[in-house]
């Protein structure tokens, strides 16, 4: 029986354990926005792609602006057949190579070192966290556009429109949940004009550490919203 002949059943914390064995960035630049994504916030979000969706397993999955590759090592992991990782920051490239090798994947992902407009072809599923535009104002649109072109499904972290005390208090109180939200006005419009359909949106809370100079605080808690977008044919 082949690889992706039979579906495996994969539990949260097992995924959990897997990602905690990536290697995180050595040294994240600020200008690129490079937050690495925490392992709870990618199991869940993969976990729900994978056992609500099933747009993973057996499945052609692109990480776009894949960062030290935890999207695309954790999609390789629910059992993707193809899955490519891409970013313009040599040295994520050369983190996420490491950690492939370390796990013995390193013939089983494709990582390109180049801006994400070099990709071409069609993929089942996109997944992204494209930079939320706090150095460059609508970094996230680039990626957007780049996603509707060539997935069928894309998932996208994107940050939430507002500030909202009621919500972070809900997300606090467990932090395992995806809590389903209205979109953005703005953002549904320009998916819309490339011809992609929000199936929905799903709020998180993330928790980053200090990372740069520029951070006052030991560490930084905000909503993040997941689009699950389907491109119209």
């Amino acid at each position: 029986m082949g690889r992706y002949d039979q579906k495996r059943i994969i539990p949260k914390i097992d995924l959990q354990k897997f990602l905690k064995k990536i290697i995180e960035h050595p040294n994240p630049k600020a200008d690129l926005e490079q937050y690495t994504t925490p392992v709870s916030i990618v199991a869940n979000i993969l976990f729900m792609i994978e056992n609500s969706n099933i747009d993973i397993h057996g499945k052609t999955v692109l990480d776009l602006g894949c960062g030290t590759g935890r999207f695309a090592i954790g999609s390789y992991y629910l059992g993707a057949q193809q899955v490519v990782g891409i970013d313009l920051d040599k040295t994520a490239i050369k983190t996420a190579q490491e950690t492939s090798k370390r796990l013995n994947l390193e013939n089983n992902i494709d990582w390109i070192i180049g801006d994400i407009s070099a990709i071409r072809g069609h993929f089942d599923t996109v997944i992204q966290n494209p930079p939320f535009g706090i150095q460059k104002r609508h970094a996230d649109r680039k990626f957007l556009k780049k996603a509707l072109e060539v997935g069928k499904n894309v998932y996208s972290i994107h940050s939430h429109p507002s500030f909202d005390k009621k919500l972070i208090k809900i997300l606090r109180k467990n932090s395992e949940i995806l809590i389903r939200r209205p979109p953005s006005s703005f953002l549904k419009k320009y998916i819309e004009e490339y011809n992609g359909k929000i199936c929905g949106v799903y709020s998180m809370l993330m928790t980053i550490p200090r990372m740069f100079n520029f951070h006052k605080k030991r560490k930084y808690s905000f909503i993040i919203d997941l689009y699950w977008i389907k491109k119209l044919d």
